[in-house]
This record gives C-alpha cells, structure tokens and sequence, in this order.
C-alpha cells in the first residue's frame, strides 16, 4: 500500500497574469510561496519518504521546507514536467490566443490526441514520459508516503491514467494552484481519497 500526495505548484506571475506557461522555468509569486508555506504547514506531519518534483523550478520552490527543513529525499524528474505548449509558451492570451487554445482543447475532448501546437507536446507524448516516471516511482516498495509535485495539465493527463479514464476527458479533473489529490495505490488500483482540496488554503491574504 502505497500514499502518494499529489500537488500542483503555488501561482506564479505566469498564473496571476493568465500567460501561456508549459515548460517555461518560472518562479513562484509571492502568494505562491505562502501557498508552499500554508501546504507545509498542514501536511509536515505526514512522514513522507521521498519528494519527486518535476524539473521546473516552481515544483522545488512548493516542496522546499519538505527537502530542506524537513531534509526528505528529493528526486526530479522530466516525466513530470508541464505539457509543453510550443510557440504559445510566454504568451498572454489574447482573444484570438484564446480562440487557438479552446480549440485544440475541443479537438482533445473529441479524441484528437495526437495534435498539438507547432513545437509543443501531444497529451500522448505527455503520458508516455509519464509512464516512465511512475514506473519509477511505484518501483520503490519501501516508500510507502510520498509526495509529487507537478503542473495542471500534466495532473490531468496523469489522473487519466491513473483513473483509467479516457485522455480525451482530462479537462473533468479539476485544479487549482497548491490544490491536492490524495491517492492510495493497493498494488493493482489506484484510489481517491481526496480531490482538488484546498482546504489547506483557506485564510491566505497577500
């Protein structure tokens, strides 16, 4: 039996502004860091054997007081890196931007999984380096709490997966910045315990 707490990382300026993020390496704002702070706070009493973060420097920033107050393992992995959006990256969204993105969002709900911006990643592409991190993660029998740091629409794409749902439903998981998806993995299954909790949240003011 194995716990894993999945999150998404505090806001960044990227978020706060409504640009176009991917695989840019941005830092988080300030309330993104008292989302990291509030997250720790709630959970630091959880023994956690091991942090998996993604590449990207916002999952280090929401994990930190785990790595280095706490001093848990810490590994990163690209598997877990944000979908990337191509050319859009960097971008704010326009009304055409928007147009563009809601309808490669459409062509994704209708089973179009194999298209993506010039230069970006397919949610194929997304799930097959996917599956090469949680190959590594479940690998570790001994870990039996762990915490996974990650981003938005790589969440969906994972919970898909996990949930055998069909990629083309991602957009039905819900999130929000430093949100939780508490799972249980019995060996064969994967369980919800807890979805898009912010609870943890509640009471934050800039």
């Amino acid at each position: 039996m194995k716990k894993i707490y999945l999150i998404r990382h505090g806001e960044t300026e990227f978020n706060r502004l409504g640009m176009v993020q991917g695989k840019v390496d941005t830092d988080l704002n300030e309330l993104g860091h008292k989302q990291a702070n509030a997250f720790f706070e709630a959970f630091k009493h959880i023994p956690f054997d091991k942090v998996y973060t993604s590449t990207l420097r916002r999952t280090h920033q929401s994990t930190h007081h785990f790595i280095n107050t706490l001093q848990i393992p810490h590994i990163s992995l690209k598997g877990l890196d944000e979908i990337s959006w191509g050319y859009k990256e960097g971008r704010k969204a326009s009304p055409t931007e928007d147009i563009e993105y809601k309808s490669i969002l459409k062509k994704w709900s209708l089973g179009n999984l194999d298209i993506a911006f010039e230069g970006g990643e397919t949610p194929l592409q997304v799930l097959e380096r996917q599956k090469e991190a949680l190959e590594i993660i479940l690998s570790k029998p001994e870990e039996k709490n762990i915490l996974v740091c990650m981003h938005g629409r790589a969440i969906r794409i994972l919970l898909c997966y996990l949930f055998n749902y069909p990629l083309s439903e991602m957009d039905c998981f819900l999130h929000g910045n430093l949100c939780l998806y508490e799972l249980t993995y019995t060996g064969t299954m994967f369980m919800a315990n807890r979805t898009n909790y912010q609870k943890h949240l509640s009471g934050i003011t800039l």
